[in-house]
């Protein structure tokens, strides 16, 4: 483990035992969605592959696309 890597996560566990019970649930919220949100592809990305699939027929009807979600 690098002493950067090191320091970077001894930052976060004192923050975590800083940081008050009841907000806890929202930090991790918060943890998780930045996680999250790094591992997303570059809009670039995504946008050729939407356009590679697309070109397959890897397509839905618009009709269909919001069958089953509750809005």
């Amino acid at each position: 483990m690098t002493t950067e890597r090191s320091s970077c996560i001894e930052q976060i566990y004192n923050e975590i035992q800083t940081t008050p019970d009841e907000y806890l649930p929202a930090l991790l919220e918060v943890v998780r969605g930045f996680r999250h949100g790094v591992g997303l592809k570059a809009a670039d990305e995504s946008f050729y592959r939407g356009v590679q699939d697309m070109k397959a027929g890897n397509t839905m009807p618009i009709s269909e696309l919001w069958e089953g979600i509750d809005v």
